[in-house]
């Protein structure tokens, strides 16, 4: 029989060995890969944009009708590792995921969850990323984590009209009306134009003007 010290040295390697062993997102920077980019950066959309978009990341591929070069992940996955913050490709990779019900749609070298884990890595202070993500994780039930998302995105750009909003939604999603509130009256004060939030209020009882 193995002593008590024994049993916890064992498990101790244990939870060592199975930390080492995680999935991994894979670097960002792969030889002979194009890229990465970032979308936000001037520069690289002016010179390196057109050719990924041109061949990958196309009408067809952004509206999950049909692949550009094969299937419409792989087409995806390409801009993505290219782009890893393409604000739009994460949106669709993202549908795609839903739409395919699995975390891994086909084509796609990564998980949804992989592709905002690498899109973050290349760009902590990209607040679009997180607000995608955020709408993406609040889509999948994921609620506590939407809202880490969508409020680091705010800390980041408290005065982004599209962020504020979502935020709002959010707030609404979770019975929260005084915060559904503010944010939504933020967001209308920097400009958002859909009524959609202020509406739901409006029934909800809760709009104040």
């Amino acid at each position: 029989m193995k002593s008590t010290s024994a049993v916890a040295a064992f498990m101790i390697f244990a939870v060592s060995f199975n930390s080492h062993s995680a999935p991994h997102c894979g670097e960002l920077s792969q030889p002979g890969g194009f890229g990465p980019f970032d979308y936000i950066n001037a520069s690289d959309r002016t010179t390196h944009l057109p050719v990924v978009e041109a061949y990958h990341f196309t009408q067809s591929v952004e509206s999950l009708t049909s692949g550009s070069s094969g299937k419409v992940g792989g087409d995806l996955d390409y801009t993505l590792r290219a782009f890893p913050n393409h604000h739009r490709a994460l949106a669709a990779m993202a549908k795609l995921s839903l739409k395919e019900k699995t975390s891994k749609p086909a084509g796609a070298t990564y998980s949804v969850q992989c592709y905002f884990d690498r899109a973050i890595r290349f760009k902590p202070n990209d607040a679009i990323v997180r607000m995608i993500y955020g709408n993406h994780l609040l889509k999948a039930g994921q609620v506590d984590q939407a809202t880490e998302q969508l409020k680091e995105a705010h800390d980041l750009q408290p005065d982004n009209p599209t962020i504020n909003y979502n935020l709002g939604l959010l707030y609404m999603q979770r019975k929260n009306y005084e915060e559904a509130r503010n944010y939504a009256k933020k967001a209308y004060e920097l400009g958002f134009p859909l009524p959609g939030l202020k509406n739901q209020l409006i029934s909800a009882g809760k709009w104040q003007e």
